[in-house]
């Protein structure tokens, strides 16, 4: 195991040379490499598997922090806003990883290969985070899928096989059954999955529990109770969350003020935007703007 990590920590420092996020001719596939340790960054997780190959991370969600290690594996199955951190990493020894964006419709194709029990149904829905130590079966796939990058012409034709024997290695593992709620029609986890993707594309557009909830065939109680399962917040606090990384990232990137910015992801009271947006990162809008923009080298 340790060998093959460090060979995949090689494969990753040779497609990612210098710090940042390194996308390639795989489009389902990035790596990270960082050099040094980092603060705590805000960010929405895609619904992906991600592996650590060198270096140490944090991933908070809400009250929950996972550690991920050299050979640790994390697969976020909804979107999540998760509060990363690299706690180890160095020149000598950077902080090395990947991601492998997860296609619903493959994992709901393998689970109906595989034939998942019909009580999965109405199964309480789990964490939409799970933290596992990989197996030499998956890391051998993920290893065959970073080395197609060598020979583009095979990558059309292989890299779907190979992403498929990935995702199936991972949901034959010991928390597969909670990746596979997520695809089951009709489950408690594939409404509150979809009720998720509803919320991030209207997230400037209020919230009515008792509507979105109807639209999912669940009461109100057991739609916020199976969301609170899934995101560890209630859906108000998901929206609002959304919302405040939403406007963070307009002011960095388009130059807006915060009233504007707050406005734009649907608040009305720009002194309750500054306030909550405080709350969560620490700073006031205009403030946390300008020390991201620092910490960049930007200002």
């Amino acid at each position: 195991m340790n060998q093959t990590i460090s060979e995949l920590a090689r494969l990753i420092a040779r497609h990612a040379p210098v710090d940042g996020v390194h996308t390639t001719a795989i489009p389902e596939l990035c790596f990270r490499r960082a050099s040094k340790e980092s603060e705590p960054t805000h960010t929405i997780n895609m619904p992906s598997l991600y592996i650590i190959a060198q270096g140490t991370k944090t991933a908070a969600l809400a009250g929950d922090t996972f550690q991920l290690d050299p050979g640790t594996y994390m697969v976020t199955s909804v979107h999540l806003p998760v509060i990363g951190k690299i706690i180890k990493a160095s020149p000598e020894k950077p902080y090395l990883s990947l991601a492998l964006t997860l296609n619903p419709d493959v994992i709901v194709d393998i689970n109906k290969k595989s034939s998942p029990s019909p009580k999965e149904r109405g199964e309480t829905s789990g964490r939409g985070i799970l933290v596992n130590p990989s197996t030499p079966p998956l890391l051998d796939a993920m290893q065959r899928l970073v080395h197609l990058l060598d020979t583009p012409a095979d990558i059309d034709m292989l890299a779907p096989l190979v992403i498929r024997e990935i995702f199936y290695r991972v949901l034959q593992g010991e928390q597969g059954a909670r990746i596979r709620q997520f695809a089951v029609i009709g489950s408690y986890a594939q409404g509150i999955s979809s009720a998720i993707h509803r919320i991030n594309i209207n997230y400037a557009q209020p919230l009515v529990i008792e509507e979105l909830a109807a639209q999912f065939s669940m009461s109100p109680t057991t739609f916020h109770k199976q969301f609170k399962r899934v995101t560890a917040m209630s859906p108000l606090q998901y929206q609002k969350t959304i919302r405040l990384q939403t406007a963070r990232r307009l002011l960095l990137t388009e130059g807006l003020d915060a009233a504007t910015a707050g406005f734009r992801v649907g608040y009305e009271s720009p002194s309750q935007f500054s306030r909550e947006y405080a709350r969560l990162f620490g700073r006031p809008p205009m403030s946390d703007v300008q020390h991201l923009r620092d910490s960049l080298g930007e200002g």
